[in-house]
C-alpha cells in the first residue's frame, strides 16, 4: 500500500532512500528510483511468468505421445513376412513360395506359409533346384526350353510312386505302370495325367511317370497352363523330389521336404505356389 500525506502521496521510496554508496536520493532521483524498481519487480515478475510457461511446455511435451519414427529409406523390406510383399497371395491360408536369386539361377530356396487370423507365418522351408535354363515369365515360356515358369499356380493335386505321407489331405493320385503324363503339343490330351497313354499322344512326346522313380516318388502338380492349355507353352511342370542336378522346367526339393508339404496341403485353405525371383520383372512379389 502507498504511503500517504495530507494531501499529498509519496512513494515509499522517496522517504530514506539512498544511491550505493549511502547517499541521500533528492526527490526527482527517489522517483526515477522509485519507477527503475517498479520496472525490475515487472520484468522480474514477466520472466517468472516465461519460465513457467516454458516449464509448461515441456511438460506438455513430455505428456505427448512421441511421434512415430519415419521408415529410413533404406529400410530392408524382408522384415516383412514374404506374403505380405506379394502383389496376390491366391486368396487362401496356405502358400508355397519358390525364389530364385536371379533369372539365370538353377537354385533357389522353397518356403510354406499358413495364414491364422491375419497373419503369415512361415512352417518350413528346403533348398531348391530350377530348371536348368533358370526361370522365365510363365505367361512368354516356350516348351523345351528348361526353364521354369514364374507367377502364382494353384496344386490341383498330388501323385507318386509311393503311397501318399500320413495326414495328406490333397488328392493322391498312385503312380502305375501305364501313368503318363501327356507333352505332346499335338494331342487333345496336352499337359494331362493319362492311363494309358492315348493314341494321339506320342510317346516320346511325353513322360511315363514310373520311368522316374526318384523325381516322382511324390510330386505335387503346379497348375501352369494347366486349366486352359495352350499348346507350345509348357507341360508337366511339378514341385516333385530332387534328382541329380538342376530340373527341365519344375521346381524341386529334399524327398522329406515333399513328405512334410504333402502333409501339410489342405485343399479347403486354397493352396498356391508362387515362382519367381528376388529383383527385376519376374520378382515373386510382382505375382
Amino acid at each position: 500500500m502507498p504511503m500517504t500525506r495530507t494531501g499529498t502521496t509519496t512513494h515509499p521510496a522517496a522517504a530514506g532512500t539512498t544511491t550505493a554508496d549511502g547517499r541521500p536520493v533528492r526527490a526527482a532521483g527517489a522517483a526515477a528510483a522509485a519507477r527503475a524498481v517498479v520496472r525490475g519487480r515487472t520484468a522480474a515478475r514477466g520472466r517468472a511468468a516465461a519460465l513457467v510457461s516454458a516449464a509448461a511446455v515441456a511438460l506438455l511435451a513430455l505428456a505427448a505421445p512421441a511421434p512415430a519414427a519415419p521408415v529410413p529409406a533404406g529400410a530392408p523390406v524382408h522384415r516383412f513376412p514374404l506374403p505380405l510383399r506379394m502383389a496376390d497371395t491366391g486368396g487362401g491360408d496356405q502358400l508355397i513360395t519358390a525364389l530364385a536369386p536371379t533369372a539365370d539361377a538353377t537354385t533357389g530356396t522353397v518356403r510354406w506359409w499358413q495364414r491364422r487370423n491375419g497373419r503369415w507365418r512361415q512352417v518350413g522351408w528346403a533348398p531348391a533346384r530350377f530348371g536348368s535354363g533358370g526361370l522365365t515369365e510363365g505367361g512368354t515360356r516356350v516348351q523345351g526350353t528348361s526353364t521354369t515358369p514364374t507367377g502364382l499356380y494353384d496344386l490341383p493335386f498330388a501323385f507318386g510312386i509311393l503311397p501318399p505321407p500320413a495326414g495328406t489331405a490333397v488328392p493322391y493320385r498312385r503312380v502305375g505302370a501305364d501313368s503318363w503324363w501327356c507333352e505332346d503339343n499335338a494331342a487333345a490330351s496336352y499337359n494331362r495325367w493319362v492311363a494309358p497313354l492315348p493314341p494321339d499322344c506320342a510317346p516320346g512326346e511325353s513322360e511315363r511317370l514310373a520311368d522316374y522313380p526318384a523325381q516322382y516318388a511324390r510330386a505335387l502338380v503346379i497348375g501352369f497352363n494347366y486349366h486352359r492349355p495352350v499348346h507350345g507353352r509348357g507341360a508337366g511342370i511339378f514341385l516333385h523330389v530332387n534328382g541329380k542336378g538342376a530340373t527341365a522346367g519344375c521346381v524341386s526339393v529334399p524327398a522329406a521336404a515333399v513328405a512334410r508339404i504333402l502333409s501339410w496341403v489342405r485343399p479347403s485353405a486354397h493352396p498356391h505356389i508362387a515362382i519367381g525371383t528376388a529383383h527385376g520383372p519376374t520378382a515373386l512379389t510382382r505375382y
